[in-house]
């Protein structure tokens, strides 16, 4: 992995959840390669496996470890994992999240009918699909954080980054509950960033504006690899018109991780957009 600068995270331990991920994964090889020691965290134990895995195979240290971010205890039992494996959190990402199609409607715009249709509008999403989104960004970056953050306090300094979104700046249509909860994390990340502001700790987020992942591709290309109209649209609304590369956003994270190009910067999120969230489309 080239970085777009060199930071020196050595003795550092780094927390990463969703680490399994496109975009989690890559931050973690990032924070690896700069010298932290990495503990991944996700439900997908082979995903967070593989990634340890070439990690270590690039001269990094890395440890995968299972575990769900909705549940303290187990979050409990790889604190204290993580402890023993890697030492206490210097470092924690929190980056797990995601939306579910039960939280999503099919169309942008109700019209009318729509209820009576089949189609399944606003008044047909599931209570239960909203509440597991919600509960996944926002409770899946607090309670980790109320686990991780407990070594953190008793530390000079520390940091937690966030991963909020796009959907935080500006709603996206067919999926409130997903929009809701990242901004729900970016009011968080500015809470908690006041909230330690008397300690070590600095808290920002970061908000990637659109780059191609697991969970979205199939949103924005179809089967054949053509962009759907959904692509057309987000790139419309792109002032740089292209989807981001995922490596784009390691400038931002570095920065926001290293104590001495930051060490003055809490409570703030960091679009990493393309122009997007300042574009009006006039």
């Amino acid at each position: 992995m080239r970085l777009p600068f060199d930071i020196d995270l050595s003795g550092k331990v780094a927390i990463v959840t969703g680490a399994g991920g496109v975009l989690c994964s890559m931050f973690a090889e990032a924070l690896a390669a700069s010298g932290a020691k990495l503990a991944l965290l996700d439900l997908n134990e082979e995903a967070v496996s593989i990634v340890a895995e070439r990690i270590n195979s690039g001269g990094g240290f890395a440890v995968g470890y299972k575990c769900n971010v909705l549940e303290r205890q187990s979050l409990e039992e790889c604190r204290g994992k993580i402890s023993a494996d890697l030492g206490a959190c210097d470092i924690l990402l929190n980056g797990a999240g995601g939306n579910n199609p039960r939280a999503t409607t099919e169309k942008e715009y109700y019209e009318p009918g729509d209820i009576d249709s089949g189609i399944k509008s606003f008044f047909d999403l599931d209570e239960k699909g909203v509440e597991f989104v919600f509960n996944l960004n926002f409770l899946g970056t607090l309670l980790p954080t109320q686990v991780f953050a407990a070594d953190m306090v008793k530390k000079d300094s520390s940091v937690i980054i966030n991963v909020s979104s796009m959907n935080a700046f500006c709603p996206l249509t067919k999926i409130p509950a997903y929009s809701g909860a990242k901004a729900a994390v970016s009011n968080f990340t500015q809470w908690l960033a006041v909230h330690f502001s008397k300690t070590g700790i600095r808290v920002n987020a970061i908000a990637p504006g659109f780059f191609v992942t697991n969970q979205n591709r199939s949103l924005l290309f179809g089967e054949d690899g053509e962009p759907t109209p959904r692509t057309g649209k987000i790139l419309a609304a792109t002032p740089m018109g292209r989807f981001g590369e995922a490596e784009e956003l390691l400038g931002t994270l570095l920065w926001l991780v290293s104590d001495t190009a930051s060490g003055f910067v809490t409570g703030i999120v960091v679009p990493v957009d393309g122009g997007f969230s300042a574009y009006s489309g006039v």
